[in-house]
């Protein structure tokens, strides 16, 4: 059976996939936006086909399998729409960019009965392999710590920072050695080039069995080291992936002389290793699964313990540093909270959520999770938030005000809830509702006029006055805001050709039905 694999991204990391794929004899296509990248494959491989959409590769229903290699913030959406359309996956790291999302991606994937896979490289490393046989062996004795160091001045992105960037590949292995989940974890790092984008971090991994773990990641770094080490109580193994020697193993002990330690220093022993490429065997791996329909090692349960230690990791390092517990302990809280910050009781906080300077939240507001509340914010009393929202810096959220899943609320906008209100007149049992629906983006310094409802994804310039609802994907502008044209749900601009538009940027439909806008294709 030829299994016929499709690689979406043709970039960076996509080119090294699209050539192994072929050299496996698997290679059905590329889809990329990119048309000169697309010209260029073509060129390099005739025999294949190309598409610039998605909606083009499985409008062909030739493909059996998709390979994901775009930026990591599209990553769910894409693995997403290839599980939904009846496709295997085998998606790079990490698997999404929050733990709700990967919880939904392997349950569609079990309902639909799809390999799911995540592409943690360094688990088909020769030398990881080898090492995971030594550590169950018992030869290097019990586990007393891992440390990796993963060092560059390479590609700094800007999508992500360094710990979603470098880590996912080292947690991957730690939890593999360990064969455990962490309890609790810290990260500590810095910002140097972009303001919001961590170059370095620097994670402390707490296991139940006492095992600790250190990751030191960095894109800063004047020359690249990758290396893995293990101490344990007989011997200690040292995987350097760029040395020459790619496996090392000490057999160092510490002898006792009285109450005194004293350590007896052996020479390095080579491990021998094939050398075979790391990532022909990571897609080799993949392209069996899907011919067995058997579990790949670094399946979707694998890409999610290794999503909620990342998390985790991501909670501690926007608090500055404060432990972060992992896994289902219900008396533990699951959201962060500076220490200026007040919260008031009682108060609905959702998981992942994020609480900055200065901000205080009154009693009987609900906020979902995975929320990022920014500074000088206020919300409630009795506000009403869903999940995946942002609120930027000087916002408040009235009693009255609700936000649904996804809200952009942009620094310094204003909601009101009392239409005409004085000062010496209490109206508060005056209260106009205002409802901000899916995804619907605020500008900065824009006020919205309470008693008014902003439609799902709709966009509002910075420093609109909002005085009238504005429908489902409307752009609105100015002061009185006025209806500008249409946007996606993506956040690009859309161009009616009549009564339909297309999204340029990433292929989405819609169709204009007495004067509202609705999605034709979702992707």
């Amino acid at each position: 059976m030829n299994i016929k694999v499709a690689v979406i991204g043709g970039g960076y990391w996509g080119k090294n996939l699209v050539r192994n794929f072929h050299g496996l004899g698997s290679l059905y296509a590329v889809c990329d936006s990119d048309q000169s990248k697309l010209a260029s494959f073509k060129k390099d491989y005739p025999d294949i086909e190309i598409f610039k959409t998605t909606r083009e590769l499985y409008d062909s229903k030739k493909a059996d399998a998709v390979v994901i290699a775009t930026p990591a913030e599209f990553h769910y959406k894409m693995v997403r729409e290839a599980l939904l359309k009846n496709k295997d996956v085998f998606v790079e790291k990490p698997l999404s960019l929050s733990v709700n999302e990967g919880i939904e991606l392997n349950h569609i994937a079990r309902k639909k009965g799809r390999i799911l896979m995540v592409g943690h490289l360094l688990r088909y490393h020769p030398a990881v392999i080898k090492l995971k046989e030594m550590v169950e062996s018992g030869e290097l004795g019990r586990l007393y710590y891992v440390y990796s160091n993963r060092l560059n001045l390479g590609k700094i992105r800007q999508e992500e920072n360094i710990l979603w960037s470098f880590a996912p590949h080292d947690i991957s292995v730690i939890l593999s050695l360990t064969g455990q989940m962490p309890d609790e974890v810290t990260s500590f790092g810095g910002r140097y080039l972009q303001e919001k984008v961590a170059d370095v971090t620097l994670s402390t991994l707490s296991f139940p069995s006492g095992i600790k773990a250190h990751i030191f990641v960095n894109w800063l770094h004047p020359y690249k080291e990758q290396k893995f080490i293990v101490v344990g109580s007989e011997k200690m193994a040292v995987f350097n992936d760029v040395g020459k020697d790619k496996l090392l193993l000490y057999p160092h002990k510490i002898n006792w002389r009285g109450n005194i330690p004293i350590p007896d220093k052996k020479d390095a022993q080579i491990i021998e290793i094939n050398d075979m490429e790391p990532l022909r065997q990571e897609c080799s791996h993949f392209l069996e699964c899907v011919k067995t329909r058997r579990s790949p090692v670094t399946d979707g349960d694998e890409g999610l313990r290794v999503l909620s230690v990342l998390d985790a990791c991501q909670r501690s390092l926007e608090s500055g540093g404060s432990p972060v517990r992992v896994g289902n302990n219900k008396n533990v809280k699951k959201y962060s909270v500076h220490a200026t910050a007040i919260i008031d009781e009682p108060s609905e906080i959702g998981e992942g959520t994020s609480i900055w300077h200065f901000s205080h939240i009154l009693k009987g507001s609900k906020i979902g999770k995975n929320c990022r509340v920014g500074q000088n914010v206020v919300i409630g009393p009795n506000a009403v938030i869903g999940n995946n929202v942002k609120i930027q810096n000087n916002v408040s959220v009235y009693e009255g005000v609700e936000l649904e899943d996804n809200v952009f609320c942009g620094p310094s906008m204003v909601f009101t809830n009392v239409f005409n209100p004085r000062s010496e007149i209490p109206r508060m049992k005056e209260l106009r509702k205002t409802l901000v629906k899916h995804g619907a983006t605020i500008g900065a310094n824009a006020t919205i006029i309470c008693g008014n409802t902003i439609g799902k994804f709709a966009f509002i310039g910075a420093g609109a006055v909002v005085t009238r609802d504005v429908p489902d994907y409307g752009l609105a502008m100015g002061n009185p805001a006025k209806h500008s044209g249409w946007i996606c749900r993506c956040g690009e601009k859309l161009r009616l050709n009549r009564t339909r538009a297309r999204c340029n940027l990433c292929g989405d439909e819609y169709k204009l039905r007495n004067k509202k806008l609705e999605a034709v294709i979702s992707k």
